[in-house]
């Protein structure tokens, strides 16, 4: 309600939500820009599907991720921790998502710390960027899952519907 201590005006929510909105669609632009640079023309055919290139992590992909790991799984165990950075990167590698970190993390209603801005306020520390590098490096405690969720707090009746792969901490990964 207007006016409770504690709560933003409908204005305030409002606001945020717009800026949430329009980050996304800038950031979806510049992947689309970016894509559209990379792939070859219409027609062409190429020898090898898009791979991910995984080794030596650029700083960019290793902060969005180490974000990811501070506003999602903070307090988790360390294995839970690079889990949540695994499903991101088994995301990148699979072709029913996008091609890159940030497009991956911005995709419209994908993750609830972008959509509610603990993405951006959540502090992160060198263990959530440790996550992200080895989580980069090939380490997935997630078992290739490309969901997870916490079964205390999760409302999506759709996300049930997954195969669990495994439980961390609090989180549960699955396909």
């Amino acid at each position: 309600m207007v006016g409770e201590k504690g709560r933003g005006s409908q204005g305030d929510q409002r606001l945020r939500l717009a800026l949430a909105a329009a980050l996304v669609v800038v950031v979806l632009a510049v992947g689309v820009s970016t894509r559209l640079q990379e792939e070859p023309y219409v027609g062409w055919e190429t020898e090898t599907a898009y791979a991910p290139q995984v080794g030596e992590p650029n700083y960019d992909d290793v902060w969005l991720l180490a974000r990811m790991v501070a506003s999602e799984a903070r307090g988790e165990p360390y294995e839970g921790q690079v889990a949540v950075a695994a499903v991101i990167v088994n995301r990148v590698r699979n072709p029913r998502f996008p091609n890159t970190v940030a497009g991956v993390l911005f995709e419209p209603w994908a993750f609830e710390p972008v959509l509610n801005g603990t993405f951006w306020t959540a502090p992160v520390t060198e263990e959530h960027v440790r996550a992200a590098e080895q989580a980069l490096n090939g380490w997935d405690p997630s078992y290739g899952s490309l969901f997870f969720w916490n079964p205390g707090t999760a409302t999506s009746p759709w996300i049930w519907t997954r195969r669990i792969i495994t439980q961390i901490g609090e989180h549960v990964f699955g396909l």
